[in-house]
């Protein structure tokens, strides 16, 4: 008896992502890395610039991440601020339309939360002193509420141009988190979700959750602000546009955003048609929680790594 290997439950593979001690042995293995490097710019710095200059010469914008999910001291979640402000310089020097992406938990959310704020606080202003712009990442719903609390807080010492949330449309709270940030004017970025939650604080079932993405991707588009909508679902892609041209909304009154790696065809027919792209570059060794991640979205990703692993 044999069992499709493509199967493997999505919640599996999200439980994996959070084992720390399989991301060494992981690593290790090539076929595993080659599959990664579809979807992660580099381990370097300069490797992430050089694939967001070939963005860039496709007419596509990016977000720079960091990746780096298991900070665990102060200095640590120092040590990644500082990367930011190099990366932030770097985006100045090489001259690319692009800005950064930032988790709080690199930060050092899980363990202060305090200290958190005082790190995101010196990468916004270093972004606001180089007119540039920080997305503070949603992660897992445990820390949903505070992320958000610190965004209102930067968002009220920055301004509107330098930071702004992501929404997950998985979450049940999601469409009323939408029309409380949009009447505070903070930015967003609406994306479905890849976080295993519980029932009672998210949507099971894809069709709920597609249904939200649609409610909130209309909250956002009716706000008169900029945001990002976030998919590789051209369903939902059709939809925003739909809506975009019942309220006569020109081109460029938002942005579509996708993941390296990930339908490079519709992220080019998009561009083609007047569109902004604004494509999400993760780079850092860190890299395999993220990796597992996409792996649960994509079961076709887990066949061809199950395949190469079998062949050696």
């Amino acid at each position: 008896m044999t069992t499709d290997a493509t199967h493997l439950p999505r919640s599996a593979l999200l439980f994996l992502a959070r084992r720390p001690g399989l991301e060494s042995a992981a690593m290790r293995l090539r076929p595993f890395r080659r599959l990664a490097s579809r979807f992660i710019a580099g381990e370097t710095l300069e490797e992430a610039v050089d694939a967001v200059k070939a963005l860039s010469a496709r007419g596509l914008m990016a977000s720079f991440d960091h990746l780096n999910e298991a900070v665990q001291t102060p200095e640590e979640t120092r040590e990644e601020v500082r990367q930011y402000q190099r990366l932030l310089a770097r985006i100045d020097v090489v001259g690319v339309r692009a800005n950064v992406s930032l988790k709080l938990t690199q930060c050092g959310l899980l363990f202060d939360e305090a200290l958190a704020l005082e790190n995101a606080r010196t990468v916004v202003a270093e972004a606001a002193a180089r007119d540039s712009f920080v997305r503070i990442d949603m992660e897992d719903s445990s820390v949903t509420q505070v992320t958000l609390d610190i965004v209102r807080q930067l968002r009220a010492e920055f301004g509107e141009p330098h930071v702004g949330a992501v929404l997950q449309s998985a979450l049940r709270r999601t469409e009323q988190d939408a029309k409380e940030l949009c009447a505070q004017r903070i930015r967003i970025r609406l994306c479905k979700g890849a976080y295993l939650e519980k029932p009672d604080v998210a949507f099971p079932d894809k069709r709920d959750v597609d249904a939200s993405f649609v409610r909130t991707m209309r909250v956002l588009l009716d706000s008169g602000m900029y945001h990002g909508i976030a998919t590789h679902d051209e369903r939902m892609i059709e939809a925003a546009l739909d809506h975009a041209t019942k309220r006569g909304l020109p081109r460029g009154a938002f942005e579509f955003q996708m993941l390296y790696g990930i339908r490079r065809d519709l992220q080019e027919r998009l561009v083609r048609e007047g569109h902004p792209v604004r494509i999400y570059v993760p780079y850092g060794r860190h890299w395999y929680p993220y990796f597992m991640r996409r792996l649960a979205e994509r079961p076709a990703n887990l066949a061809f790594l199950l395949r190469n692993l079998v062949r050696g």
